[in-house]
């Protein structure tokens, strides 16, 4: 299991065979590993919301904690365009009007676009990482095209499993994370 399509496989079929006990400890977990680190110095972070029918890294109470404790943290959601692979970036305000696109995953309705540069701090969604920092996503590549906009951007990834040793086919264009948070260790890779 060292292929991108082998380890999707393998840890989409671990998550949505988690029970939902499992899921709140694991989530709950991961909560208290994210607030160990120092947020202090970004300005706006971009963070994906879960699409709970595949047992995402549960993001609602990491944003909650942050909003909380970092008043002065402004917020950036995504819409994704499937056909292009494009995400465009909206400001995520307490009013924000969030509708599921048609693969469960929660969107700005509209709202004031951000641009990438803006961007400081990306919380990232993935199935699985490795020893390097290489992630597996679904496969579509909308992250990596996102990460290249906004390259001094810090990327923290959200894991519910530990790292597999390494992936075996990297792409040129992927981009490896600077950290990732799992439920009992934070990785630093850059």
């Amino acid at each position: 299991m060292t292929t991108k399509k082998d380890i999707r496989k393998h840890f989409l079929e671990l998550r949505l065979n988690m029970d939902d006990n499992t899921a709140l400890d694991l989530n709950g977990r991961l909560l208290n590993r994210c607030r160990q680190l120092d947020y202090s110095r970004f300005r706006m972070a971009h963070v994906f919301l879960p699409i709970s029918e595949k047992k995402e890294a549960d993001t609602w109470p990491l944003v909650k904690w942050l909003r909380d404790e970092y008043p002065g943290l402004q917020w950036a959601l995504s819409r994704s365009d499937m056909k292009t692979g494009d995400m465009i970036h909206y400001l995520w305000k307490t009013n924000t009007i969030l509708i599921k696109n048609q693969f469960g995953i929660p969107e700005p309705e509209h709202g004031e676009e951000v641009q990438p540069a803006d961007i400081d701090l990306i919380f990232v969604p993935l199935l699985a990482f490795d020893r390097k920092g290489q992630r597996v996503g679904y496969g579509k590549g909308m992250y990596d095209r996102f990460l290249q906009q906004c390259p001094t951007a810090y990327t923290v990834g959200l894991s519910l499993f530990e790292p597999v040793p390494a992936i075996q086919d990297v792409d040129p264009w992927d981009i490896p994370l600077q950290t990732v948070v799992t439920p009992d260790h934070i990785y630093q890779f850059k």
